[in-house]
């Protein structure tokens, strides 16, 4: 997979904290970071909003299955919207 550089913005004090968490775990800052980004994309893939968004790949049919199950069971109170979460790309 191709490797590319990117540029983002922190705040100077949260650099400051972030090396000085890489240099106790021995990790480089592109490490710290690579691995902080993909426990944090694991964490929300698990969310079922991402798993019942349209952003994600067709589930297969066990899948579908368990979701619909899932979702029979529930009773109008269950499927009422109680939060709102806005995501910007």
């Amino acid at each position: 997979m191709a490797t590319k550089v990117i540029n983002f913005k922190m705040e100077e004090d949260d650099i400051i904290e972030m090396k000085n968490v890489a240099d106790v775990f021995n990790l480089s800052v592109t490490d710290f970071i690579k691995n902080a980004i993909n426990e944090y994309e694991e964490s929300l893939k698990s969310d079922p909003f991402y798993r019942l968004s349209a952003y994600v790949k067709e589930a297969s049919a066990s899948e579908s299955k368990e979701i619909l199950s899932s979702l029979e069971k529930m009773s109008d109170d269950d499927l009422k919207i109680v939060s709102k979460k806005r995501f910007t790309v």
